[in-house]
């Protein structure tokens, strides 16, 4: 959110003389942030405010183009925050692109729930999490994994990940890494490591292990299995 607040207040501070002659103020804003559309700043029920997002970031911007606001906007009426709801919108939008051939799944039978974690393999709380998949499996929920090497790209983390997606069997591979067992030394094409990686930095991730709940809320750290089945429980319910 910082960088993308940052461009906005560059684009403001240069476009600023230009709005008010424009007969559409999202065109002359659009004009001014390089990849915005006037389609992609959206009306709020603010007057004069316009809601602009990028992937799950969301920043608001003024008709005149003289103020950028970083912040959530609350519907007072209905106790909401509509910003949020933006993001999980958003945050779904972005792992429904991701198939789960590129993810390593642990599900139960017959899944309740399915949660999405973005893992480093050695993350102690992501190990801590995994040495109870059998847990959240019993409970109903079923966990799809994606790579977030925290280090970065060139290091024994990231290494790790493509060696797990290498082997012929992921599932057991990712246990055996998180036990802190050696895998064997292998590279293959097509490794989802980067691209996970990627949109683990869209997502803002500043830790591990990072839940996405079926709602598209966002969790950072680890959850017990019964805490996180709770949970889930009364977002499903509306509690």
């Amino acid at each position: 959110m910082r960088a993308f607040l940052t461009i906005l207040l560059l684009a403001f501070q240069a476009a600023t003389a230009s709005f008010a002659a424009d007969a559409d103020p999202r065109a002359a804003i659009a004009a001014k942030i390089p990849g915005v559309k006037a389609e992609d700043l959206k009306p709020t029920p603010i007057d004069g405010i316009y809601e602009l997002a990028r992937g799950t970031d969301v920043a608001y911007v003024s008709r005149d183009g003289k103020y950028a606001i970083a912040g959530d906007l609350y519907n007072i009426a209905s106790n909401s925050n509509m910003t949020e709801a933006r993001r999980r919108d958003a945050r779904l939008k972005l792992l429904a692109a991701v198939p789960e051939s590129e993810m390593v799944v642990f599900s139960p039978r017959n899944p309740r729930y399915t949660i999405t974690v973005f893992t480093d393999l050695d993350c102690q709380y992501c190990r801590k999490l995994h040495s109870q998949i059998a847990d959240y499996n019993r409970l109903g929920i079923r966990v799809r994994y994606l790579f977030y090497p925290r280090t970065g790209p060139d290091t024994p983390s990231w290494k790790k990940a493509d060696e797990v997606w290498c082997s012929a069997d992921r599932a057991d591979a990712l246990t055996r890494a998180k036990r802190g067992e050696e895998l064997p030394d292998k590279t293959c094409s097509g490794s989802p490591v980067a691209r996970h990686f990627a949109l683990g930095r869209e997502f803002g991730l500043e830790g591990t292990p990072a839940m996405v709940l079926p709602d598209g809320e966002f969790r950072a750290g680890y959850v017990p299995p019964e805490m996180l089945v709770q949970q889930l429980q009364a977002a499903k319910s509306g509690g």
